[in-house]
């Protein structure tokens, strides 16, 4: 079997997209789903502690038992739990991204962007250590 992970929006109207690009992205069967409303917010802010410390477990769960072979955070058009513009979230999402690199070394963590016709594009990645 083969997995990655998904921190991603509980807004369902990313849900199927995101898995769709990743598991082409990462050449995999499935997606571990973890949602949260605004996750790339949640990431970069880190003031709700006890979230943020739930996020990592879940990934951390993800790599562990189901070797997970990437992680994607996903900030997306209208999200109601990051009502922020575009811009804003795409530096949400670079900031959890590092946030997550710097978490589980040794994957690669990338940053997704959805918008409105549910077309997912990639916002910046850490592979094998480096910013890309």
């Amino acid at each position: 079997m083969s997995f990655c992970t998904a921190v991603n929006c509980m807004d369902g109207r990313v849900q199927l997209p995101v898995i769709q690009y990743l598991r082409k992205r990462f050449n995999v069967k499935y997606v571990d789903t973890i949602s949260e409303p605004g996750p790339n917010a949640i990431l970069a802010k880190r003031t709700d502690i006890s979230v943020v410390e739930s996020i990592n477990r879940r990934v951390r769960i993800s790599i562990e038992k189901h070797e997970s072979v990437g992680i994607a955070v996903v900030g997306h058009f209208d999200c109601a739990g990051n009502p922020a513009d575009q811009g804003q979230q795409t530096e949400h999402t670079r900031a959890a991204v590092r946030h997550l690199h710097e978490m589980f070394t040794g994957i690669p963590v990338i940053g997704l962007w959805v918008n409105e016709a549910g077309e997912v594009s990639e916002i910046g990645d850490y592979v094998a250590g480096e910013q890309v």
